[in-house]
């Protein structure tokens, strides 16, 4: 068995695509047209897995909600300094600054995407 993706709906396409490949540094791989849907493919510099994020074109009404039982996606970063600079660079803050978990020495904080989801940002040392 080979994991391959992880899929999340996305309402704006432009900040979605924005946020994960200039701030997350994703590279979108390839997109699919769909006649309900459109989905964007983006892949890690070690092309290990995959986010697809969907943008339907028919949303639901009230829009989408985020479930009580999705926690986060999580992302490392080589270093949380210059990660916190790009974030800074980009209008952004986090929503839990960067604190250092001893037990394990690394650093984690999190964020949110355009959607409202969380990401943590892991820098390990």
């Amino acid at each position: 068995m080979k994991f391959l993706h992880t899929m999340i709906r996305v309402t704006n396409v432009e900040k979605s695509l924005n946020f994960y490949q200039n701030i997350l540094g994703l590279k979108l791989s390839r997109t699919k047209e769909l006649p309900d849907a459109t989905l964007y493919f983006l892949t890690d510099e070690a092309g290990c897995c995959e986010i697809e994020l969907t943008y339907n074109k028919v949303m639901p009404e009230g829009g989408y909600e985020i479930g009580s039982y999705f926690g986060h996606l999580a992302f490392e970063t080589e270093n949380m300094d210059e990660f916190s600079e790009i974030l800074k660079q980009h209008g952004l803050d986090y929503l839990w600054a960067p604190f250092k978990i001893t037990a394990v020495g690394s650093t984690i904080a999190f964020i949110k995407d355009p959607d409202g989801f969380q990401i943590e940002i892991i820098e390990q040392k």
